[in-house]
C-alpha cells in the first residue's frame, strides 16, 4: 500500500468515527430541546439531504481545484459546525449545524477521488476497499464510543466529535499530498454522481441491472427507517439509555465488518452474488420484522445480530451485481446513479420512519420497513434473472 494512502484513509476513518460519536445521542439531545419524534427524524435526513446534495459539488471542485484544498476545506469547517451543534441552544441551531456538517461530511467522494488517483487501475479495487475498511472500523466504533461518553453529557461525544475533526484538520495539512492528476485523470469513474430524476429512470430501466439499482434504494431505504427510529423506540419503549443503543449499534457494525471482511468473499466464491441478494433481503425482513417484540438485552442483540448479517450480504451483492452487469462505458454513470439513490434513501427512510412511528405506532417504522423488504425479497427474483440474461455487460441505457 503506497504510504501517500494513510492519511487520505486516516481522514476517512477520523470522519466516519466523529460521524457515528453522535449516532446513540441524537434523539436524546434533540428531545433535550424540545425535539419531537417527526423532528428527530427529519434532523437525520436533513444530514443526509446535505450528504445527497453536496457529493457532487465537492467532487467536481476537487477535479478543478485539487483534492486536498477541498479535503482540508471540508474536514475544518465539519469541526466549526459540530461545536456549534454541540453549543447549540434552540433546535432550529440544531438543524442548521447538522445540516452544515452533513455537507462537509460527504467529502468521501473527494477521498474516493483521491485513492484514484494514487492507485493504478489493476489496484483500485483494493484501494477502494481500504476506504471501505476505514468507513466501516469508524462507523462501529463511532457509535459505541459515543455511547459510553454519553453518561458525562450528550454534548460530550459531540464535543469530542469536533475535536477529532480538528485534529484531522491538522493532520490532513501536515501529512496529506495533492494527489489531482497523479494517474492523468480527473476523478474515477464511479463518483460520478447524477441528481437529474431523468436519469435515476433511464438507469432504472437499465436491461440489465435497473431493478438491482431499485433493490439498492429499497434496501437503504428499510435500513434507514430502522436507524433513524430505533433510539426512539428503544427509549420511550424499551426504557434504554444512550449508552446501550450505542453498544447495539456498535456490535451490529462489528457484525458487518466480519461479514463483509471476510465471509462475504467465501460465499460469493461457493454461490455466486445472484444467490446471496434473496438470502440477505429475507434476513434482513426477518430481523426489522422481530425486532419490535424482541425483549433486551440478549433476543435484541441477536436481531442485532441478524440484521447486521442480512445488510453484510445483500448490500455488496448488489453492489457486484451493478459494476458487473454495466459495460466500462456507462459503469462510471450507472455506478453514481446508484451512489445518488442510496442516498436518497436515506433521505426519505427517516422522514418516513418518523411519520410512522409519530402517527401509527412505534412498531410501525420496523414493519414498514419489513413489508417493503418482502416486496423487494419478491423483485430480487426477477433481478438475478434479469442480470443473468444479461451478464455480458454489452447493454447500454436507453
Amino acid at each position: 500500500m503506497s504510504r501517500a494512502l494513510l492519511p487520505v484513509l486516516l481522514t476517512v476513518f477520523l470522519d466516519l468515527l466523529g460521524f457515528g460519536l453522535v449516532i446513540p445521542l441524537l434523539t436524546f439531545y434533540a428531545e433535550q430541546h424540545d425535539a419531537g419524534p417527526q423532528q428527530v427524524t427529519l434532523l437525520m435526513a436533513c444530514y443526509s439531504l446535505a450528504q445527497l446534495l453536496m457529493a457532487p459539488l465537492w467532487g467536481s471542485l476537487s477535479d478543478r481545484v485539487g483534492r486536498r484544498p477541498v479535503l482540508l476545506v471540508s474536514i475544518g469547517a465539519s469541526a466549526l459546525f459540530l461545536a456549534g451543534f454541540a453549543a447549540a441552544q434552540q433546535l432550529w441551531l440544531l438543524f442548521l449545524f447538522r445540516t452544515l456538517h452533513g455537507a462537509c461530511a460527504a467529502n468521501i467522494s473527494t477521498a474516493q477521488a483521491a485513492v484514484a488517483d494514487l492507485t493504478p487501475p489493476e489496484k483500485r479495487a483494493m484501494g477502494m476497499g481500504l476506504i471501505g475498511a476505514a468507513f466501516g472500523v469508524g462507523f462501529t466504533l463511532g457509535p459505541w464510543m459515543g455511547g459510553e461518553l454519553a453518561v458525562f453529557g450528550y454534548t460530550t461525544p459531540i464535543w469530542v466529535a469536533a475535536a477529532l475533526s480538528a485534529f484531522n484538520f491538522v493532520l490532513a495539512l501536515v501529512l496529506l499530498p495533492e494527489t489531482r492528476g497523479l494517474q492523468g485523470s480527473g476523478a474515477p469513474a464511479h463518483a460520478q454522481r447524477t441528481l437529474d430524476p431523468r436519469r435515476f429512470l433511464a438507469v432504472a430501466r437499465h436491461p440489465v441491472v435497473g431493478l438491482s439499482v431499485v433493490l439498492t434504494f429499497v434496501t437503504t431505504l428499510a435500513f434507514a427507517m430502522m436507524e433513524s427510529t430505533f433510539t426512539l423506540f428503544a427509549e420511550h419503549v424499551r426504557g434504554l439509555d444512550a449508552p446501550t443503543v450505542g453498544r447495539y449499534f456498535g456490535a451490529a457494525g462489528l457484525v458487518m465488518i466480519l461479514v463483509q471482511g471476510g465471509l462475504i468473499g467465501r460465499l460469493v466464491k461457493r454461490f455466486g452474488e445472484g444467490p446471496l441478494v434473496p438470502v440477505g433481503l429475507a434476513l434482513l425482513s426477518l430481523g426489522l420484522l422481530a425486532l419490535p417484540f424482541a425483549p433486551p438485552p440478549g433476543a435484541m442483540v441477536a436481531i442485532f445480530v441478524l440484521i447486521a448479517i442480512g445488510q453484510g450480504v445483500s448490500s455488496p451483492s448488489l453492489q457486484a451485481l451493478v459494476s458487473k452487469g454495466t459495460s466500462a462505458d456507462e459503469q462510471g454513470f450507472v455506478l453514481g446513479a446508484n451512489q445518488s439513490m442510496s442516498a436518497l434513501a436515506r433521505v426519505v427512510g427517516p422522514v418516513l420512519g418518523g411519520l410512522l412511528f409519530a402517527h401509527l405506532a412505534p412498531q410501525a417504522p420496523f414493519l414498514g420497513a419489513a413489508l417493503v423488504l418482502a416486496v423487494g425479497f419478491g423483485l430480487s427474483f426477477v433481478a438475478v434473472r434479469q442480470w443473468r440474461r444479461g451478464v455480458s455487460p454489452a447493454h447500454s441505457l436507453p
